[in-house]
């Protein structure tokens, strides 16, 4: 699968990911080449094979990034509709999840335009007491170019795809 042709399906996928899960898992390599995990629920994919994610919570990714820009995101469709009917025809019909490889950039100031989009997904919660806690104070975002991208396989139910 090639990042460039596919990365319209790749949105699609991202944004499932997000509807079902809420967030999605960036791994990284610390400074004694030990991978760690990261669930990150802020990530936006634009449309030019770059994406960014608020850094508000993260500390060990920007930590990681002064030795090691690599990263590897990973997003799944956890939706349970998509699980059963691919359970019950023993295929899935898209991908359910997929891996994006990439490089982190520069932490930067976030731009309106991008605290607009995080406003706008977690608007469902904005009456929530815990919202402004969370959401109410996002400064930064950090960028990532994406390089590569590779679908989960899951045996005979994947084959196909």
């Amino acid at each position: 699968m090639e990042v460039i042709e596919n990365w319209d399906k790749i949105r699609t996928h991202f944004s499932k990911s997000f509807a079902t899960c809420l967030h999605v898992s960036i791994a990284s390599v610390n400074t004694e080449n030990n991978p760690t995990s990261t669930p990150v629920g802020s990530l936006f994919l634009n449309k030019d094979q770059s994406g960014f994610y608020f850094e508000k919570y993260v500390t060990k990714l920007p930590t990681n990034a002064h030795f090691n820009k690599k990263i590897c995101v990973l997003g799944v469709n956890s939706g349970k509709l998509f699980w059963i009917k691919s359970l019950f025809t023993l295929k899935f019909s898209k991908p359910p999840a997929i891996k994006l490889y990439g490089e982190l950039g520069d932490q930067k100031p976030a731009t309106d335009t991008q605290v607009s989009a995080l406003k706008k997904r977690m608007k469902a919660t904005s009456r929530l007491k815990g919202h402004k806690y969370l959401w109410g104070d996002v400064q930064f975002v950090r960028e990532i170019n994406f390089t590569k991208v590779e679908k989960i396989n899951l045996g005979k139910m994947t084959t196909h795809l």
